[in-house]
């Protein structure tokens, strides 16, 4: 766990730069949720590698900490690579991490539902973490310069997403569908009846 610690110290400190947008909420409000997630979920499913869970958790969204609009440039991926070589994984381990993220990132064009466990639990962490704490207004803050219907409709569009796509462990749809409801109702999805 040392290892993992040392990566946990890096990934936080460049989510604290004040260049990335997120500074201020990333590391609380998405990537600690997310491990929690991920570590109730590893206590499900015991078989999951446990070190390479956590290692997808910390370096998932590396690549948008350090440049947004190149987070999906081939170069981002060397940039993990070399966090993780930094830090002391092996090369096997590397490979391992970075081939399975790699996979994590394919949510648009694979169903994660056929992935390594250890992708389905990273995936669906990432994905549930976005239904806690304050994402929709922050969300609203980042973006002053779109109207009130954009935001709604790129918000609706991002958790059913998330809940179709991303969350693909069922005990975690089943968990989290409660919050996805509420989130919806806040995009205007409004029910029929409220009592």
């Amino acid at each position: 766990m040392e290892l993992i610690s040392k990566l946990k110290e890096k990934v936080i400190k460049a989510a604290s730069n004040e260049s990335f947008i997120h500074h201020e909420w990333f590391v609380e409000y998405h990537l600690l949720i997310v491990e929690q997630i991920a570590l109730e979920l590893c206590e499900k499913y015991e078989d999951a590698n446990k070190k390479l869970v956590l290692v997808l958790v910390w370096v998932h969204d590396y690549a948008k900490i350090l440049d947004k609009e190149k987070e999906h440039d081939k170069e981002m991926l060397e940039k993990v690579e070399d966090l993780l070589g930094e830090v002391g994984f092996d090369d096997a381990f590397i490979e391992k991490a970075l081939e399975y993220l790699e996979i994590f990132e394919k949510k648009m064009e694979v169903d994660l539902r056929s992935a390594p466990i250890e992708v389905q639990i990273t995936s669906s962490a990432d994905a549930a973490s976005h239904y806690i704490g304050p994402l929709l207004n922050i969300y609203y803050r980042e973006n002053p310069d779109k109207s009130t219907n954009e935001l709604k409709d790129l918000n609706r569009a991002y958790i059913i997403k998330d809940l179709e796509l991303k969350i693909v462990l069922p005990e975690v749809k089943v968990a989290f569908q409660y919050r996805f409801d509420a989130m919806m109702e806040q995009t205007g999805d409004f029910p029929e009846k409220y009592f």
